[in-house]
């Protein structure tokens, strides 16, 4: 009762606080813009966890307690792209002070990690080592996360936004064409480990669909969260378990690891594209500073009066040259010094694209070369905006469907495979065929590199929350994103759009089935490029637009998932 009390006195102080600041920036003469929404929207990859989000808020809790609700539900009912065994990013918006901060819950390696470690005696990469199995499992942290979320931001007690996802856990839900599909994608990998396949599996295939999934030893780790905060995960008797079911299956966790875990609030990277301020991760994530480099190529172009071929070959060569630099620069900031404000400059743009042709591809190999050493394809979004004007744009991930595919007996967390997103190897390709070199190589602790993008989009009419799963493909997907909420396009067309990709190597466009017609096709290979087409569509994007303007909120989740959208009216408390 006493941090319910103390909760709704900060939050009388923050909405006091808040509409002063707004009021303030509110400009001196024309029609003044609302100071909050009309609405409270969520968009998420799965209608139970968009349900999970709305009850929250509806109960008086704020974006922040929504998305610790949200995460928490997808833990569940997505097991094949996020869970509590997992980690990720949650950018933040805060309105009552314009507080913007990601919080970087990134797993990182165990203690006992070593440079080498997936390489044999001749050097090479030992296939699926890095993938499959608990020596594949970085040490999670989306428990931390949802604490400090709930703790430092939320307003309801974190039991409370944990409820939605206890219950999916322990009365189940029902299994879809989705998580069928996913199964199958990693069947037999989750036929190795005999707890994870009980849980999972049924008798050794994917379940039928409409067939209800319990999870009861999960409720009891998230009950045990709840109780006692990241206590109840990172030490006690689930740490005990954890650690000893991963070091019987050959994985090198400890005590000391989760013990040491903790998450780190770091200031987003913050750009301008045509007059629209770009708010998006920064590292370890790479998203945020590929995301403002491509977009600093652009914005030189006026897109929308180009031709299509010029304009889509243009968006080719600047993802190109930001996946390169990606390779070369990103990694952990706590180990690594990495010239971020130089890659997110626009003087850094002009450089690296003065030998783009408008008539012709640039061969990645005419780049100048990485220098040698001295993400998950099934990842999940969410994104909230509340009616006071917060908001959360945050991506999570156990990288491959299922992670590693390794369940610690007595704890129903399945563990992730992230510390394959580590460069095992200098330019060696890891799962989604990028490459990299020292400054993402595995070290103790350390945090790997990932492609994740929770990012917003704002100019003083329009607020945009968006973001995507699809491994390296997610920072193109973002960026086609933003290029069609800078063309004044609603959410539905952000996360419906045909989309490419290119990440510098291999040196090729993919796409998906929708995006090139054959006249665009031909012109393209006409230009020097190589196309591939994706052998199915991709990307799973969740976005909201508040539009201060007409003084309405929209929401759309990508068709290609199983998603949902929702805008409601919230009563304020």
């Amino acid at each position: 009762m006493q941090k319910e009390s103390d909760a709704g006195l900060r939050w009388l102080a923050t909405c006091c606080a808040g509409l002063l600041v707004v009021l303030l920036a509110l400009p001196a003469t024309g029609r003044e813009l609302p100071i909050a929404p009309a609405q409270a929207a969520i968009a998420s990859a799965h209608p139970l966890a968009t349900r999970a989000g709305r009850e929250i808020l509806l109960e008086g809790g704020n974006a922040f307690d929504a998305a610790v609700a949200v995460a928490a539900a997808l833990a569940v009912v997505e097991p094949y792209s996020s869970g509590i065994g997992g980690g990720g990013f949650f950018l933040l918006h805060r309105a009552a002070d314009a507080h913007e901060v990601m919080l970087d819950a990134r797993e990182k390696a165990p203690g006992a990690a070593t440079r080498n470690m997936y390489l044999d005696e001749a050097g090479n990469v030992i296939p699926g080592l890095s993938l499959n199995g608990p020596l594949a499992a970085a040490i999670p942290g989306l428990p931390a996360g949802l604490v400090l979320l709930s703790e430092k931001y939320g307003r309801l007690p974190l039991a409370r936004a944990l409820a939605p996802a206890i219950s999916y856990a322990r009365k189940g839900f029902e299994v879809s064409e989705r998580y069928r599909l996913m199964a199958k994608v990693r069947l037999d990998a989750l036929r190795k480990d005999p707890t994870t396949a009980g849980i999972f599996l049924a008798a050794g295939e994917p379940p039928a669909s409409g067939v209800t999934l319990r999870q009861p030893a999960l409720a009891e780790t998230l009950e045990s969260l709840a109780a006692a905060g990241k206590a109840g995960f990172y030490a006690g008797p689930l740490a005990t378990r954890l650690v000893n079911g991963v070091r019987a299956a050959g994985g090198i966790w400890t005590l000391a690891d989760l013990a040491a875990y903790t998450v780190v609030e770091r200031a987003p990277l913050v750009g301008s594209f045509q007059g629209i301020r770009v708010v998006s991760a920064p590292p370890p994530s790479s998203g945020g500073v590929a995301l403002l480099e491509a977009l600093n190529q652009l914005e030189p172009h006026d897109l929308i009066t180009l031709p299509q071929l010029t304009r889509t070959h243009l968006t080719i060569e600047a993802m190109r040259r930001a996946y390169r630099d990606r390779a070369e620069y990103l990694g952990d900031p706590d180990f690594v010094d990495i010239p971020v404000a130089k890659l997110i400059s626009k003087a850094h743009a002009k450089e690296v694209s003065a030998n783009l042709s408008l008539t012709a591809a640039t061969p990645s190999t005419s780049l100048r070369p990485i220098a040698p050493p001295a993400q998950g394809d099934h990842t999940t979004h969410l994104s909230v905006l509340d009616a006071e004007g917060n908001r959360v744009a945050a991506t999570l991930s156990i990288n491959y469907p299922f992670g590693a595919a390794f369940t610690p007996p007595g704890t129903g967390v399945l563990l992730n495979d992230e510390m394959d997103d580590f460069s095992a190897k200098p330019n060696a390709p890891n799962g989604y065929g990028l490459v990299g070199v020292e400054a993402n190589a595995i070290a103790p602790g350390k945090r790997p590199l990932s492609s994740m993008t929770p990012t917003f989009v704002e100019t003083p009419q329009r607020v945009g929350i968006l973001g995507t799963p699809g491994g390296s493909r997610i920072i193109s997907m973002v960026l086609l994103g933003v290029l069609a909420y800078s063309n004044g396009l609603p959410p539905a067309d952000w996360v419906a759009t045909a989309r490419f990709h290119h990440q510098y190597l291999p040196d090729e466009v993919l796409y998906e089935p929708a995006a090139f017609g054959p006249d665009l096709q031909a012109a393209l290979g006409k230009l020097g490029h190589k196309l591939t087409r994706a052998d199915r569509d991709y990307g799973n994007m969740q976005a909201i637009l508040w539009d201060r303007d007409q003084q309405a909120v929209s929401a759309a989740a990508d068709p290609r998932g199983e998603g949902t959208a929702e805008v409601f009216s919230v009563v304020p408390r």
